[in-house]
């Protein structure tokens, strides 16, 4: 166990509020995270509120009397996480800016950041939010958007299993990495799961080789998935899955088992737009639980 000292000089974890439900439940969901990890909580609430509109104006406009201030959202939040865990050390910041730039910028600093899956607007549940999306495809950090019935708890595990996708950077997989963190935090189970398809001018109808290509492909499959996973500490239980369709689909199903799914996200570098790729995109929108997008970069990047 940490400190008080040793937790204040780690990086802290951030959940970003705005005082709808889902983003209450994420601030459950991190004040957990952050009691695992032995690092603080910073709860940030980003809005342009008072930049546009400012009290005087908004009486003026006849807001409600009682509209709370974004102090008030961001005090809550962080008292209802000392409720949860009073030892946890919570701070709290409050930043006039869009969302998305203000919480791209804290991920700088931060462990990881934890987003609710929808905001006040209301969206509906395919097209997940704007916040999200944009903060998942730009951090420096690991993102972690909520989703799913059970994602206001990181502790006690629901389904018992840390779930990540292998993809194409086996040998070195900052998601695997991640992913083997979370597991082990938890005492719970690490899936990894490497899709595998076999392309159609691949196959044949000669009764001969029926199978063969796919057979290939399959062994590569586990291969890349046993390379991934090589040097998982002893201490964590490692199950190894290969599973022939898209990789989106064969995820999507998998977090129907699991307390939280990792997926990679790749950056190249002096890209301006979203770098989720369609994988993480798919799990973002589609996943039945929480899920954690981890940034890549190629060495030397």
């Amino acid at each position: 166990m940490n400190t008080p000292i040793e937790r204040s000089r780690l990086a802290p974890l951030v959940v970003g509020v705005d005082g709808s439900e889902p983003s209450l439940r994420a601030v459950d969901w991190a004040a957990d995270e952050a009691e695992l990890r032995g690092v603080p909580l910073r709860v940030v609430y980003a809005c342009l509120w008072q930049r546009y509109e400012g009290a005087a104006l908004a009486r003026d406009l006849g807001e409600p009397a009682g509209r709370p201030l974004p102090q008030d959202i961001a005090g809550a939040a962080a008292q209802r996480a000392r409720a949860r865990h009073p030892r946890l050390r919570v701070t709290t910041d409050v930043v006039f800016e869009e969302p998305e730039y203000a919480l791209v910028r804290e991920g700088r600093g931060a462990a990881a950041l934890v987003l609710g899956s929808r905001g006040r607007s209301g969206i509906t549940e395919l097209l997940l939010g704007s916040v999200s999306l944009t903060v998942a495809g730009h951090a420096d950090c690991p993102v972690i958007v909520l989703r799913g019935s059970h994602d206001n708890q990181a502790t006690p595990p629901v389904r018992g299993r840390v779930v990540v996708g292998v993809g194409d950077d086996a040998k070195d997989s900052a998601a695997v990495r991640f992913a083997v963190e979370e597991a082990r935090r938890r005492g719970v189970a690490l899936e990894a799961v490497r899709a595998w398809r076999c392309p159609a001018h691949e196959t044949t109808d000669h009764p001969l080789l029926a199978g063969e290509p796919a057979r290939l492909h399959e062994e590569k499959a586990a291969e890349e998935l046993a390379t991934a996973v090589q040097d998982v500490p002893a201490d964590v239980e490692v199950r190894r899955r290969t599973v022939e369709g898209h990789a989106r689909e064969v995820l999507v199903d998998a977090s129907h088992e699991a307390d939280l799914l990792v997926v990679g996200a790749r950056r190249r570098p002096g890209h301006r737009g979203p770098q989720l790729g369609r994988i993480a995109h798919g799990a973002l929108h589609r996943s039945a639980c929480p899920v954690a997008v981890v940034p890549h970069r190629d060495p030397g990047d």
